[in-house]
């Protein structure tokens, strides 16, 4: 599994690149590993308010229909058009390509509660452990 160093982190399986104020946002290798093939990417609309921990994305594979909920608060400023094309992008590139929204973080001190690399590696071990 890959962890890029850059990246912070949400249980859910999510990650977020933070770009000045901005955050880029994703799922995990583990996620897209864990749903398959994905078939379909309902995006939102640019401009929309979400609050941390919302649904933001669903992501449709040939497995199951999954919720990908927003890591911070903000509005949406921008949308991955080319996955409605080329859903497998996220499986292929979960976190180059396959990046799904960019969101204005309204709330900054919210970073502070997402995992670092490590701190989600060691989750998506015990998770693996479980089972």
């Amino acid at each position: 599994m890959n962890f890029p160093k850059d990246l912070k982190y949400t249980k859910d399986h999510e990650w977020a690149r933070i770009e000045g104020r901005t955050a880029v946002v994703g799922i995990t290798d583990y996620a897209q590993d864990k749903l398959g093939s994905i078939v379909f990417v309902e995006l939102p609309p640019i401009g929309k308010s979400v609050k941390k921990g919302e649904t933001v994305v669903t992501v449709d594979s040939v497995k199951a229909v999954a919720e990908v909920y927003s890591p911070l608060s903000g509005e949406v400023e921008e949308t991955n058009e080319s996955l409605k094309d080329i859903p497998e992008m996220i499986n292929q590139d979960p976190y180059g390509q396959g990046w799904m929204v960019k969101i204005k973080v309204s709330d900054p001190s919210e970073l502070v509660a997402l995992l670092t690399p490590e701190a989600y590696q060691a989750f998506v071990a015990d998770e693996e452990a479980k089972g």
